[in-house]
């Protein structure tokens, strides 16, 4: 049986091949998850260690229902995705002699889901589908892959949220998508062409599915005896932005215009007050606080949310975001009066707010938003129903060097954003010595993302805040380690003012970036097509 999660920042969505109805369903883990009267069922994306030597949790719906989330406990975690495979500035907690990192806490989760899930079904868990934000650096991508070595699932697959729900949504009677992805913890925006009769330059395209970590005997797309459709992602980009900021931005407004003390309580009330207000224009919630005695009401209507987002630029922000998709639609010859559709997916895109503000880009007809929660866990199913994605780097790769004119160091990048992969021919760099009788050269590879701005992630008291710091360009650094910079050994010793080594890059199909090595002294091969980052 295969089965897909939508692991996200605030509630996550686990969903089912039914091989008998033909059709994908969401499930409701019983002990996990969250009813909402007529929406589907989702289990909240809340932790709490009960004791982390032996790795013993409470997950899901069960944190709320015990009241484990209403007070400062370090032991109690939400929005733990946004840390995961990014450097977290302060102390971590450090529980029962252990110290507790989100990949733990993240790991943790995705475990007891899994068993809940085995133990309520019959059948065996022998496919999974993950997905991932499109902004996602390696290191995101890596923890997963070894997440899933410890689920001893045989075949385990990755695929990019926004690709997900174009597939989720099944529209197949328009081929250019525009997927908006606003959920907890980050807005993704993905133009997506979908090509149903799987042909690209007159050729049909059968090559592995998505992207594969782990793979068993069999493989379903060939079996089913279906052709193979091709999903292509054209352009995308990503923020850090989704309703836990909204939250915190709504418990900031209360503390300032009420004087209530921010407080976990506070912050789900706040939550409440978002999600009435996606369905009513006033939502009201009371407030007691058992500090000081005294009751708050909390009310908040359509036109002051709105005002709060304003004065927190959200909008603004996904105005860059969307700015940045149509200017990389541009060059490819796509306008925005080319998109077929615009399919808006995640919790945050319910607020009405954010369904007219994409309105100021695209007509009413094209919104499709009648399924915001399932689309991408459903959508994910798809890779094994003869769905193929095409897909290319978010991120591009550089090496580090010296800037004179800065005096610091810079990244100069080599394989551009948007490259496809596997690449069909290497980039080349020739490198020299700087001082005499050097001994080796070497070479800090990283995967760089956008300029917009960087973010740093740390805490504020119980709550995990993450901050852009302005126009600089984050990186992560793939092989800043003792024993892994050095790329070649120079026998003999290399001297300034002449070219000695030759070092190709490329992409494989896996997404392994690679290298080869030459001396072009001695004309020997240090290194042939080494891998930099390894996935799985």
């Amino acid at each position: 049986m295969t089965y897909a999660i939508d692991f996200g920042t605030s509630n996550t969505v686990l969903a089912r091949w039914n091989p008998v109805t033909q059709q994908p369903e969401v499930l409701d883990l019983d002990e996990l998850s969250l009813r909402q009267g007529e929406n589907p069922p989702v289990i909240p994306s809340l932790l709490y260690v009960e004791d982390a030597a032996q790795g013993k949790t409470i997950v899901g719906q069960p944190v709320r229902d015990r009241g484990l989330d209403l007070n400062n406990d370090p032991r109690f975690f939400r929005n733990f995705k946004r840390g995961i495979g990014t450097p977290v500035q302060g102390f971590l907690p450090e529980l029962d002699d252990r110290v507790i990192s989100f990949e733990q806490v993240g790991q943790w989760f995705l475990e007891r889901v899994v068993t809940t899930l085995r133990q309520m079904t019959p059948t065996e868990v022998d496919a999974l589908v993950l997905t991932v934000p499109v902004d996602s650096f390696e290191a995101y991508r890596h923890w997963l892959g070894q997440v899933c070595q410890t689920l001893s699932i045989p075949q385990v697959q990755l695929l990019d949220e926004p690709t997900a729900a174009a597939l989720g949504y099944g529209i197949t009677d328009r081929q250019l998508l525009l997927v908006l992805d606003l959920g907890g913890g980050t807005c993704d925006l993905s133009l997506v062409r979908l090509d149903l009769g799987g042909q690209l330059g007159g050729q049909l395209e059968r090559k592995p599915l998505g992207f594969i970590l782990k793979w068993g005997d069999r493989n379903l797309a060939q079996a089913s005896g279906q052709r193979p459709r091709l999903a292509r992602v054209l352009a995308k980009a990503g923020l850090t932005l989704g309703g836990v900021d909204i939250d915190h931005w709504l418990v900031d407004h209360f503390v300032e215009t009420l004087g209530v003390s921010a407080s976990p309580l506070v912050t789900r009330l706040a939550e409440r007050l978002k999600i009435r207000l996606s369905h009513q224009t006033q939502a009201t919630e009371v407030f007691f606080d058992e500090a000081t005695l005294d009751s708050y009401e909390l009310s908040l209507d359509r036109s002051q949310l709105e005002a709060i987002l304003q004065a927190n630029q959200f909008f603004q922000r996904l105005d860059d975001a969307m700015t940045q998709v149509l200017q990389q639609a541009r060059r490819q010859g796509i306008e925005a009066t080319d998109i077929d559709a615009v399919l808006l997916v995640g919790g945050t895109a319910q607020m009405p707010a954010v369904q007219t503000w994409a309105q100021t880009y695209f007509t009413a007809d094209k919104l499709q938003a009648h399924k915001p929660l399932t689309a991408i866990a459903t959508g994910a199913l798809q890779l094994n129903q003869g769905i193929e994605v095409k897909d290319f780097l978010y991120h591009s790769y550089g090496i580090r060097y010296w800037n004179r004119r800065k005096n610091c160091h810079d990244w100069h990048p080599l394989i551009p954003v948007g490259q496809a992969y596997p690449m069909p021919d290497p980039v080349e760099l020739v490198l020299g010595a700087s001082v005499e009788q050097q001994p080796s050269l070497e070479l800090i590879i990283g995967e760089l993302g956008s300029d917009r701005g960087s973010t740093e992630v740390y805490f504020e008291g119980d709550r995990l805040v993450t901050k852009s710091t302005g126009q600089s360009r984050s990186v992560q650094p793939l092989n800043d380690r003792e024993g892994a910079r050095t790329i070649a050994r120079l026998d003999p010793p290399g001297f300034p003012g002449s070219d000695r080594i030759k070092v190709q890059f490329w992409v494989d199909d896996k997404r392994f970036l690679r290298i080869t090595v030459e001396d072009l002294l001695t004309h020997q091969v240090l290194l042939a097509n080494q891998k930099v980052v390894q996935l799985s």
